[in-house]
């Protein structure tokens, strides 16, 4: 997979808790949306995998909102390696891990190099309504929504209605 892909898979897992009609919705919340989220990313669909994938998108949300110190993902990683492995003339890493648990795992390693290449870059949606999250992939990193459409505009025309109506108030 790569980094792009497993960037957008890492935002998938993120944005699982949208705000839908004025309540949190949950893309992972029945067994059966779990299983099909995990299998369509790649991944085993069965529950400790589900389960894993909650876990770990949970504790990422907090640490992607400042709610959580990183430290608190690390217990993802207890007894995960790398082994090199020689192909075809060339050396490529191997995931060492449970079947159950190597989908989360990626994610966080994931998560661990956007950090490292992009801080900052990944972050909440500004829109404090919206629970979703963004990689802002801009030069400027200037990205304020998960979605101009929905969240830019809608919170750009909050700002225009209390400046027309500040004065008055």
């Amino acid at each position: 997979m790569t980094d792009r892909a497993a960037e957008d898979v890492l935002l998938e897992l993120l944005n699982t808790t949208p705000v839908v009609r004025g309540s949190v919705s949950d893309a992972l919340g029945t067994p059966a949306e779990g299983r099909a989220w995990a299998r369509g990313h790649g991944g085993t669909g069965s529950d400790e995998e589900v389960a894993h994938l909650v876990a770990v998108r949970d504790a990422l949300q907090d640490v992607v909102r400042g709610r959580r110190d990183p430290a608190c993902l690390g217990g993802f990683l207890h007894g995960v390696s790398r082994l090199p492995v020689i192909e075809d003339g060339g050396l490529r890493w191997v995931l060492q891990v449970p079947d159950a648990h190597r989908l989360a795992v990626e994610l966080v390693l994931t998560w661990a190099h956007v950090e490292e290449a992009r801080p900052g870059r990944l972050k909440p949606c500004g829109n404090p309504e919206c629970r979703r999250f963004l990689l802002d992939r801009s030069k400027p990193n200037s990205a304020r929504w998960c979605s101009m459409a929905e969240c830019g505009n809608r919170m750009k025309a909050r700002r225009h209605y209390q400046r027309a109506k500040g004065p008055q108030a």
